[in-house]
């Protein structure tokens, strides 16, 4: 690893997405966005909606949505487990709609609160994709 880098590895449920020394990373976490840099302070975080920005060079070289999840730092590395983790550059802006418009009927229709708390949770990561898109 060389001087001024931390190892960023993002891990979703399917596979080991990127692992690699980068200057700092961007995590969308639950209380705010929070910056890793090399000999960061100890801490996990839950991590919410968004997306995370991977610096190199002093500019981001590399956008990732993540659907939630929760991240772990030391002084050397940056973990982040991801429920979903997709390139910022792949979503699809009509399937988000559909996606979003579909989780509203089965919030309308949720019978129960398991559904009605699942149903919100998938409208959640719906506006958190489409304001990703968005800028």
């Amino acid at each position: 690893m060389a001087e001024g880098t931390t190892e960023f590895e993002l891990v979703s449920p399917e596979k080991l997405l990127l692992s690699r020394a980068v200057e700092m990373v961007v995590v969308p976490g639950s209380e705010g966005d929070f910056g890793v840099l090399a000999r960061h302070a100890p801490f996990i975080s839950t991590v919410r909606p968004g997306v995370i920005r991977v610096y190199e060079n002093n500019e981001v070289k590399e956008e990732i949505f993540v659907a939630g999840g929760f991240a772990e730092v030391t002084p050397e590395r940056c973990t982040v487990l991801a429920d979903e983790a997709v390139p910022l550059g792949e979503l699809d802006r009509a399937a988000i709609e559909q996606s979003l418009s579909n989780a509203r009927e089965d919030l309308e229709d949720a019978g129960t609160d398991q559904a009605r708390a699942a149903a919100e949770r998938q409208i959640e990561v719906c506006q958190a994709k489409l304001q990703a898109l968005s800028g």
